[in-house]
């Protein structure tokens, strides 16, 4: 699977409820460096009931310039969340399903103080 290929798509629950659609993808570097990079894999898929589209990193940090680029891209990222990749179940028919019970997360990175 190309991880382009989930940009996009919409995502239910378990039970069949529509949370939004996939716009990113968050990844961590695991283990030591193999050549000049750490490994990556992917840690969990943001998914907003709003946008299709990225929010160039404003829904996880509290970067406030531009002003008004901010603003908006705030206003688009509201209600996003963070879905860990161990919580999704399937991804066929270009619909991406979560597990029973699966937990959602808020997009902001931990490290962030806003």
């Amino acid at each position: 699977m190309i991880l382009s290929d989930l940009l996009g798509s919409p995502v239910l629950t378990a039970d069949g409820e529509r949370l939004g659609a996939v716009v990113d993808a968050r990844l961590v570097l695991d283990g030591p460096p193999d050549g000049m990079l750490a490994a990556a894999r992917v840690y969990g898929l943001v998914v907003s009931p709003h946008s299709h589209s990225s929010f160039a990193g404003y829904e996880r940090t509290g970067v406030d310039a531009p002003a008004l680029i901010a603003r908006f891209l705030r206003w688009r990222a509201r209600g996003s969340m963070l879905v860990l990749w161990a919580d999704l179940a399937s991804f066929t028919d270009d619909v991406v399903r979560l597990r029973p019970g699966a937990t959602l997360y808020s997009p902001r990175l931990s490290g962030d103080s806003a």
